[in-house]
């Protein structure tokens, strides 16, 4: 009886503390709610429905010449491509660090920042690259929805969440992430996602009177909750 007993409330820690995690960073989980809802209904649509559904909630520069606040903000309910469950690892791991130590508010102006800053300047050099004749035409309609540029400039302000020396270190392998690609393959998403990941590092002043959490304080309340009577 005293295993049963004992494990009985390892597994009551363990929801409380799940549960406690999630309502540390609301925003965070409700983003992702929403992520699994427009996942499964993409995985139900053929296709050719699939491309010119998305596309209409794209952040190309046709769409954003007609209906941009809509696609800015639709472009980031929606993914093409990857499972769900990486996304749910990807947001546990950086964005609900970051709006727990930041708060809510500072949280998501940091990832909007990043989202439609990055959107407007690389869909703006995209523009310049068809004038040019440097990109075909056809590109004005090109896919362009996901949540990736929040997300890269999320993962550059933790930056500063990070304790030094180890925070250069981190710093070094974000530039060398998303700075390669921007090196080697020099596409329109590629300056997307350096450009976010450079806004997010001038979020720096959001960060000034933020508070890290302590390290595993809703685990812990959790555990002590569990043992009451």
């Amino acid at each position: 009886m005293g295993i049963i007993r004992a494990s009985t409330h390892r597994v009551r820690a363990g929801v409380h503390g799940i549960r406690a995690y999630v309502r540390s960073a609301p925003g965070t989980y409700i983003w992702l709610a929403v992520l699994f809802v427009t996942t499964v209904a993409v995985h139900h649509m053929s296709p050719e429905f699939e491309k010119d559904f998305l596309r209409q909630r794209s952040t190309n520069i046709n769409e954003l010449s007609q209906h941009p606040v809509r696609v800015l903000i639709s472009s980031a309910l929606w993914t093409d491509g990857g499972t769900w469950l990486s996304y749910a690892v990807l947001y546990t791991l950086f964005h609900a660090t970051a709006e727990r130590w930041l708060g809510t508010a500072r949280w998501l102006a940091v990832a909007a920042a990043a989202h439609i800053g990055a959107t407007l300047i690389s869909e703006g050099v995209l523009a310049l690259a068809i004038h040019h004749g440097a990109a075909p035409a056809s590109s004005v309609n090109t896919l362009d929805v996901g949540v990736s540029y929040a997300l890269a400039g999320v993962i550059a302000v933790l930056t500063y969440w990070v304790p030094s020396p180890w925070r250069y270190a981190y710093l070094l392998i974000v530039l060398a992430v998303y700075g390669t690609p921007l090196i080697t393959g020099r596409t329109f998403t590629d300056l997307g996602h350096f450009t976010s990941v450079l806004i997010g590092l001038a979020c720096y002043p959001l960060t000034r009177s933020a508070v890290r959490p302590a390290p595993r304080s809703w685990a812990v309340k959790s555990l002590r909750r569990s043992r009451r009577p």
